[in-house]
This record gives structure tokens, C-alpha cells and sequence, in this order.
């Protein structure tokens, strides 16, 4: 039966292509529309790493102004970041699973097999429980061990794109580059890894690349390496030498820690407010308590990353959705009802209601899909376009939107459930109201 209501579809199409053809743009478009939207927003929405929400979890002290907030547009939230001396005295806590601090800097590196000039690269300063916390992943060799973050040894890990541009993309485990001059030994090489939206820093961009290599902590005070993020102060102070720059109010840290149980979660939160409480006597924190331990969901959130505009996008988006589903529904009335003469004969020789039904319904779905595929054609070019828009036409560079409009899985996914729902929608009234017609006024006009 499903192929006797094929051909009928496919004979109705040659009656009026050019009222079917119209019909699949406007799903089409209608389609490609939500999946750009959808895809983009979901990039940026989501969290990259799930799995791990509940253990993760960012530190966060109000040590800012006492007469104002650090962000007047949202008084409750405290800095994002913490002072060097704060950090410093949080992270000799022995309570986490793993703790992280972190900054991100800006270095020229050197050497390697492909003769390449120095060159001006991101870097991480980080200690050395980066990389198990936060699941990177390794194509060569792994990260450096903890002693080796104080005093620092010349030990470096490097991206895969930079290993590519050093070495070929060959396994540079045990050789020797030179980074601000100075000669590291590599001990690592990442494999892909893009966390979008990069959660563990959002200060420099919420959709960057991570940075082409990562150093031990301890060379970031041994350089006087400041830091290439965000930094800021909230009261003047003589800031002469890298030592008062560490010692000052200013803060420019990112600290993470894992924290895998709720006992270990409570044991944390008295340790950074015990501290507080002590620095408050000693004349600092007079603002009222605001220790945070915010989970990567919740971090997401309290920093903005998705925009209540990109959320109207997105409703925009379904709304142009919705207009070409109910100008699909007019074509479809008028097509039905222009070819109801043969419904009617059908409905004379036997034919049930559910069964003109079950026709009309199965043409809407040729159409449909069809509409889908255009539609996923549709959206590959928008998003290709999106990325060239925004494409800033540096080689090398990496990141921001053009990183989020990729096609991919949930593109098609995301097709396949609207094109499902647009022929139920669009064509359930028209292929209901073609049922109900009587044949009998269409039997005395033949």
C-alpha cells in the first residue's frame, strides 16, 4: 500500500511542480534557518566537559572594592579571578582530588626539526594538575609531576598544532625548544582538544583556542612572566617591580579544584572561608562574605557565556519556522483541494476516509523530506558562510564563532526531528480536510 501511495504522490507532483517545488523551499528554508541557529547556540550552550560537572569546580572570592561591586551590572558575583597571594594560600590546601592555578601569558618559542623563525605563541602557565583534571588528552607522552611546578623544571608541553609546526607532527618527546630564550624539554604533545566554549578560561574569550604550549607554575614568577588575560585593580598601589605586582589587590588568576564528593565539597568551603575570616580581621575582604565554589554548569551561567540575545536568535529562528510551515499549509489546501475530483473517485470506488487520508499524508512526507535534504544543503552552505564571515584571515589562527559553525551530528539529527514535525504539522489539516470532502458533488461535475 505504501508503494501504491508513492506513485500516486509522485503523479501528483508532475500535475504541479511548480506549487510542490515551492513547497519544498519553504520547508527548506524554514529548516535550514533553525539548524544554523540551533547549531551555533548548542556550541555555545553546552558544557564540554558533562561528565565531570559535579567534581570541577571554580574559585571564586570577593576581595574587590569595599564601596563598590567588581561588576555593577551584577552586584552579587564576585571577581573571577583571584589575587596572587589568595590563590597561593587556597592552593596549599591539601582537600582537593586535584587542584589548578593558572594564568595564560605570551612567549616566543624557537627550535625543533623544521627550521621554522621564532615565533610569537600562547602559553599556560598552570601547575602540573591540569592536565588529569580537565581530561586532556595526550597523542604523545603526558604532562610534568608536580614537584617539578616549584622549583620549575624546563619542561614544556606543546599542542598538536604547534608539534606540526616543529616538528612535523612527529613524536618530539625528549627533544629540546627554546621558549623566551630559554631551552625546554619536551614532555608532552596534546591531542585534539577544543573544549567550546573553553570553560576553564573565559576572561581572554569564551570560544578561543587553548594555548600552543603549557609551562610549569613555577616559571611564571621565576620570568616575571605577567599575564596576557585579564587583569585588574581596584585600588592604586606602587607597583615598581614584579614583586609588588604579586603582593597587590589586583586579581589575574584562574584556580580550579576537583572536588568528588559532597563531604570533600563542605571540607573546602570552610577552608576558603576559615581564610577569609582571617584576612578580613587582618583589614582585607570588607565586603560581605561571597566565597563561591561554582560547578562548570554553574560557572557558565554566572559568567554569561550564551547571551539572552543568542536565546531570541534562537526563538526567531523557530518563529520563521512556524510562518513557512502555515504558508506550507495554504499550498497544501490549495493543491488537495484542486486535485479533490480524484480524491472523490477514489472515495466512490471504496477508498475510506483514513485511507485518503494515509495518501495525502504520505505525499506530505515525500515533500518533507525532501524540504529536509534541501534543507540540510541549505544549512551547510549558511555555516560555511558564517566561518568565511568571520574567518579573520590570519594562517594559523584558531577559535571564536567560525570554531562553532560546524556541521555535524546534531545538524542532522536536528533535520531529520523537524522535518518529522514539519509534515505532521503542515500536513495534517490538509490531508484531514481532503478526507472529509463528499465525493458526490465531484461524481456530478465529471
Amino acid at each position: 500500500m505504501l508503494g501504491y501511495y508513492m506513485r500516486l504522490a509522485l503523479k501528483s507532483f508532475r500535475r504541479n511542480p511548480g506549487l510542490t517545488a515551492l513547497m519544498v523551499v519553504a520547508i527548506a528554508l524554514g529548516i535550514a534557518v533553525c539548524v544554523m541557529t540551533i547549531t551555533i547556540y548548542h556550541a555555545m550552550s553546552g558544557n564540554p566537559i558533562w561528565w565531570k560537572n559535579d567534581r570541577l569546580y571554580a574559585v571564586t572570592m570577593d576581595s574587590w572594592d569595599p564601596n563598590e561591586p567588581h561588576d555593577k551590572k551584577r552586584p552579587d558575583l564576585p571577581p573571577p579571578q583571584l589575587t596572587y597571594r589568595d590563590a597561593m594560600r587556597l592552593y596549599a590546601s591539601d582537600i582537593p582530588e586535584h587542584k589548578v592555578v593558572m594564568y595564560r601569558a605570551i612567549g616566543v618559542i624557537a627550535g625543533g626539526t623544521s627550521g621554522g623563525r621564532p615565533e610569537r605563541i600562547s602559553m599556560r602557565v598552570t601547575t602540573a594538575d591540569f592536565f588529569p583534571m580537565f581530561d586532556v588528552p595526550f597523542l604523545y607522552g603526558g604532562g610534568w609531576r608536580r614537584d617539578a611546578d616549584d622549583p620549575p623544571e624546563p619542561v614544556i608541553v606543546l599542542s598538536r598544532e604547534q608539534n606540526e609546526k616543529l616538528f612535523g607532527g612527529e613524536n618530539s618527546v625528549g627533544r629540546t625548544v627554546r621558549l623566551n630564550d630559554r631551552e625546554f624539554r619536551v614532555v608532552g604533545v596534546l591531542d585534539e582538544w577544543a573544549p567550546q566554549p573553553r570553560f576553564y578560561d573565559l576572561n581572554t574569550g569564551s570560544f578561543d583556542e587553548p594555548e600552543d604550549v603549557y609551562i610549569p607554575w613555577g616559571w611564571g614568577p621565576s620570568l616575571q612572566q605577567l599575564s596576557a588575560g585579564n587583569t585588574n585593580c581596584w585600588k592604586p598601589e606602587d607597583l615598581d617591580t614584579f614583586e609588588d605586582f604579586l603582593a597587590s589587590e589586583c586579581v589575574w588568576l584562574q584556580m580550579w579544584v576537583e572536588l568528588p564528593t559532597a563531604e570533600a565539597r563542605e571540607r573546602m568551603q570552610a577552608f576558603i572561608d576559615a581564610y577569609w575570616a582571617e584576612q578580613r580581621a587582618l583589614g582585607r575582604f570588607q565586603r560581605p562574605k561571597n566565597n563561591r565554589l561554582s560547578n562548570v554548569a554553574q560557572w557558565l551561567e554566572a559568567q554569561e557565556v550564551v547571551q539572552d540575545d543568542n536565546r531570541v536568535l534562537l526563538g526567531l529562528a523557530f518563529a520563521f519556522l512556524a510562518v513557512c510551515l502555515i504558508n506550507t499549509v495554504g499550498l497544501l489546501l490549495a493543491k488537495f483541494l484542486s486535485s479533490a475530483a480524484i480524491s472523490g473517485v477514489r472515495r466512490a470506488l471504496g477508498a475510506s476516509r483514513r485511507e485518503i487520508f494515509a495518501q495525502h499524508l504520505v505525499e506530505v512526507g515525500v515533500i518533507a523530506t525532501a524540504g529536509a535534504l534541501l534543507g540540510l544543503a541549505l544549512s551547510w552552505l549558511g555555516l560555511y558562510g558564517v566561518r568565511a564571515l568571520y574567518d579573520t584571515g590570519i594562517p594559523g589562527e584558531r577559535g571564536g564563532i567560525q570554531a562553532l559553525a560546524h556541521f555535524d551530528a546534531a545538524s542532522v539529527v536536528a533535520a531529520l526531528v523537524l522535518a518529522v514535525v514539519s509534515a505532521l504539522a503542515a500536513g495534517f489539516y490538509p490531508a484531514w480536510r481532503i478526507g472529509r470532502v463528499p465525493p458526490a458533488s465531484y461524481l456530478r461535475s465529471q
